[in-house]
């Protein structure tokens, strides 16, 4: 398997693995309710759960369900990364109307409704380790796919200031929680300050409510997956119920990890209003 959606054959492994009325089932399950066990998935669906295993695979392997162990416990999600590269390839090219079909599939995953909301993002890089662990902590190319900078010395217990689109937010807890190089980094979610408010057109009302809510973390996960090919998996989670942080950076990751592969693999981002 490429592994990646951007070349024919792993396409062609994600049309297919959409083709299987079961597989869709499953994917109905978790738009439902995303993060399940096996245990849970075959609770709720008409199936063996030896089938239920076979289907889980073949979507693993088209990269539309990604996984995260929890304890002793292996818990699925619905991963948008192959919708929303192969929509992002299509769409920019053809008049919005014309795959109206596939627009609203990439929508139904990225817009999980979540009781407990836990993003879950995995996607397929022609690059090293090495190189991502650049792109994801210096400055030169976060700034480039994310309008974003961080000053921090990346050692676990450290602050960060983050200079997010140009407005400087500094806070006690905004802290490094794991970094092991070229395979895990972890840390806090940004502050919600009036200057990013004010810079993004929030209102006062969803500027209290972000405020109010706990602060999340993000963790990204490094793996070498073939030759000069990394997978790299984003989760961001620590959200409450009813989350509106949660409902933001849903929408917001797919673009940024879209446009951090771009960068890596073709040396551009991809433009802002793609």
């Amino acid at each position: 398997m490429d592994g990646n959606p951007g070349t024919r054959a792993g396409m062609d492994e994600v049309f297919k693995a959409l083709a299987d009325p079961s597989r869709r089932a499953l994917l109905d399950s978790l738009n439902a309710r995303n993060g399940q066990t096996l245990r849970e998935l075959c609770a709720g669906l008409d199936m063996t759960r030896q089938s239920v295993s076979k289907h889980l695979a073949v979507l693993e392997e088209a990269g539309l369900v990604a996984t995260v162990r929890r304890g002793r416990e292996k818990l699925h999600y619905l991963n948008a990364a192959p919708v929303h590269e192969i929509a992002h390839r299509w769409i920019s090219r053809y008049d919005r109307a014309r795959v109206q079909a596939l627009a609203d599939l990439k929508l139904a995953l990225e817009e999980t409704p979540m009781d407990a909301p836990t993003f879950v993002y995995t996607t397929y890089i022609r690059t090293t380790p090495q190189k991502l662990w650049q792109a994801l902590t210096e400055p030169a190319f976060t700034r480039r796919y994310w309008a974003t900078e961080f000053t921090t010395d990346w050692s676990v217990g450290s602050p960060m200031t983050w200079d997010n689109h140009g407005v400087l937010i500094s806070d006690p807890e905004q802290v490094v929680l794991e970094a092991e190089p070229y395979s895990r980094l972890s840390y806090t979610w940004h502050a919600i300050t009036p200057e990013l408010a004010k810079r993004f057109g929030w209102d006062e009302e969803l500027l209290a409510r972000l405020s109010g809510e706990a602060r999340s973390k993000v963790t990204f996960t490094i793996e070498e997956a073939a030759a000069q090919v990394v997978k790299l998996t984003v989760v961001h989670d620590g959200f409450e119920p009813g989350s509106s942080m949660a409902e933001m950076v849903s929408h917001g990751w797919p673009n940024v990890v879209a446009s951090l592969k771009s960068l890596l693999e073709t040396g551009e981002p991809l433009p802002e209003d793609a």
